[in-house]
């Protein structure tokens, strides 16, 4: 069975929907290991509560690359297949992506290329556009610039808040991010230049 390495630096709401997905089947493969960059992340403390190793390898002080090479480290200590972002607020390096190449994914809170980095669903609500939603997409080591494997669109309602939105948006989150990931552990779907097609 293939192994999951799950990247993590908040609360860990994407992370516990996926091991709910592994729990219940829905996802062919195992949690192998939750990092968190932040000691004080509860996703860490979730993952513990669920039984899950889970470790904090702290990012203040280091460089990019620096942590990564921490962080690589453990995943392949792990045997780690696929490693999934899940609200991990750093930007990988190209060394990390170069160890893992097209087997990391991130998800992201908007309809990339639209909003890419923070606060996407302020930028959205800012722009006045009438649909938002969710990707996921391969890392490469530009910010939200890889290959998108699935999006789903989320319209935006004339008394949206912030609020609101994000925890539509969410929920489609938590729905995409386990096809996704059966997507290529299941080699489903191929890369050609940018974009994602599927094989089955």
């Amino acid at each position: 069975m293939k192994k999951l390495g799950i990247l993590l630096s908040g609360r860990g709401s994407n992370f516990e929907a996926l091991a709910d997905s592994v729990d219940a089947g829905r996802i062919n493969a195992e949690i192998a290991i939750v990092i968190s960059n932040k000691p004080n992340a509860q996703g860490l403390e979730r993952a513990r509560e669920r039984g899950f190793e889970a470790e904090c390898i702290p990012s203040r002080g280091f460089g990019r690359e620096e942590y990564d090479r921490q962080v690589v480290q453990r995943l392949k200590e792990k045997c780690v297949d696929l490693v999934c972002l899940a609200g991990f607020m750093r930007l990988v390096s190209a060394y990390f992506v170069g160890e893992f190449p097209e087997r990391i994914l991130n998800i992201h809170p908007s309809l990339l290329p639209s909003f890419p980095g923070l606060d996407a669903q302020h930028q959205a609500l800012e722009h006045g556009v009438k649909f938002s939603g969710c990707t996921v997409h391969f890392v490469d080591e530009n910010l939200d610039a890889g290959p998108i494997l699935i999006q789903a669109a989320v319209p935006i309602l004339d008394n949206d808040t912030e609020e609101s939105l994000s925890a539509r948006i969410l929920s489609q989150e938590h729905r995409i991010y386990t096809e996704a990931i059966n997507l290529v552990v299941d080699d489903k779907i191929r890369i050609e230049g940018r974009r994602v097609v599927r094989t089955l």
